[in-house]
């Protein structure tokens, strides 16, 4: 796209605006850029403009880089959810894609502003990545750049282990100690003076130094506790403050990320499903409607090896209309659906779903075979099925899907063996962890521990702990 075009791309922006208002879109405010090549794939590494520097992000730049130089990727979009929301175009899309984009892109912060799981996320977050990156370049200033990088590869090692649920409302300190005090008064009530006789009935007798009292066997955390961030954070004995904080503000911004990773195929196949219909009502000449199927072609091809989210939420979202535009004589009867509530499902849909429910609730047998849905697993150089029951793909892809691939790991035990370890639990469901990883990892929670780290997990069936004391790694298998 060169100068010349800028004129008629920002008359396509007030059409593109227009249309997707008048079809039900209700999005943020949008600030369009267009810039080069090599600032979308900053944006793309960094997730946030202005966010922190840290080795990990230049990796992430370079592989971008790379497989856009040698044609093996491109970025076409990238939208930030704020409010207002930003935008980039790329200078090197022809018109006609920059369109298609932007009618993407404006369905895409639609969603951001509507879905119910973006509800709590920041909306200055631009502002406050900003103040984040200062806060950790002032820390390298202070602490010396190594220093503060290396600390930084320890948390973000364990970035993803944030609470999904974070914003349920957590007890109060005072509501939790009030809770201990109901369970202190409830063990009184049900306490029974020692008798002669209590050996008969193999009762527990109290212990003559507990004054009469049963005390409960302490623990803590008295429930596991998911989100490893934020107790590490409060709970670590030996970090200093800048440490607390370098956590909190990782842990602050992946609680922004969050989200996304929750509903990628909702919000890929919602705004691919807009801007086909946007697109449809831009006055394009021929040439142009030719160049924006293809694009939209390569955008919503299936795959073989993986899910693409563009065209299995497009489809599954397509399949919701038709269903609710012309509901059987039985859905009519038993759920009191009539004809012609499709687009009004759809906005349903897009307010209250992430990827895990959006597949269980509506992805339908028709659907599995239509998509040619199924599991495989590599042998060699083949590719092998191994299932093509339509309900364990669904259940399948459900239970994937709320993970977000990431192992659902709690803190069980912050005083294990009484010397402040902390035991960790993985709980297990059926897909094994990668043993040395993990054993890398146990390695940078020592570093924010401080003390020796103990993760329970599963291989090959038997239960396994894997522990590091700041020496070595050892393994024990659990009796």
């Amino acid at each position: 796209m060169n100068d010349r075009d800028l004129p008629r791309m920002a008359e396509a922006l007030e059409k593109i605006w227009e249309v997707g208002q008048s079809l039900g879109l209700d999005p943020y405010p949008i600030h369009f850029e267009v810039v080069p090549a090599s600032i979308m794939y900053e944006v793309g590494a960094y997730g946030i403009p202005g966010r922190f520097s840290h080795w990990t992000h230049g990796k992430a730049y370079h592989q971008l880089k790379m497989m856009y130089d040698y044609g093996l990727s491109r970025i076409y979009e990238l939208v930030i959810n704020t409010d207002p929301s930003y935008a980039f175009l790329a200078e090197g899309n022809s018109l006609t894609q920059n369109r298609m984009v932007a009618a993407h892109v404006l369905a895409h912060v639609d969603f951001f502003k509507h879905n119910a799981y973006f509800e709590q996320t920041n909306r200055r977050m631009v502002d406050l990545a900003s103040v984040n990156a200062d806060r950790i370049r002032k820390y390298e200033f202070q602490h010396g750049r190594v220093e503060v990088e290396s600390f930084l590869d320890a948390v973000l090692s364990i970035q993803e282990h944030v609470d999904p649920n974070v914003h349920i409302r957590r007890q109060s300190a005072e509501e939790l100690e009030e809770k201990h005090r109901e369970r202190e008064a409830k063990a009184k009530r049900h306490y029974q003076e020692p008798t002669p006789y209590d050996d008969l009935f193999e009762l527990d007798p109290v212990p003559a130094s507990s004054g009469g009292q049963r005390e409960p066997p302490a623990k803590f955390p008295e429930e596991p506790e998911r989100d490893l961030l934020l107790f590490i954070a409060e709970n670590a004995e030996g970090l200093q403050d800048w440490q607390r904080d370098v956590i909190r503000i990782v842990r602050t911004e992946m609680l922004y990320f969050l989200p996304q990773m929750q509903t990628k195929i909702l919000n890929e196949g919602w705004a691919t499903y807009w801007h086909l219909r946007i697109m449809r009502e831009l006055d394009l000449t021929e040439d142009e409607y030719i160049e924006f199927a293809e694009l939209h072609a390569n955008v919503a091809m299936p795959s073989r090896r993986q899910l693409n989210p563009y065209f299995v939420g497009l489809k599954l979202l397509e399949d919701i209309e038709r269903r609710w535009d012309n509901p059987t004589e039985e859905e009519q009867r038993r759920y009191g659906r009539r004809p012609g509530q499709g687009r009004q499902k759809l906005f349903e849909v897009r307010e209250m779903e992430s990827d895990a429910s959006f597949i269980r609730n509506y992805l339908t047998r028709d659907l599995v075979n239509d998509l040619d849905l199924y599991i495989y697993r590599q042998e060699g150089d083949q590719l092998v099925v191994v299932e093509k029951d339509w309900e364990r793909i669904r259940n399948a892809l459900t239970r994937s899907l709320a993970s977000m691939g990431i192992p659902y790991i709690t803190v069980d035990d912050a005083d294990y063996h009484h010397a402040r370890e902390l035991y960790l639990k993985h709980l297990y469901e059926g897909e094994e962890l990668d043993i040395a990883y993990a054993e890398r990892t146990l390695r940078h929670v020592f570093i924010l521990w401080g003390r020796p780290v103990h993760l329970e997990t599963v291989v090959d069936g038997n239960r396994v702990v894997l522990s590091y004391d700041g020496e070595k790694n050892e393994r024990a298998v659990v009796k």
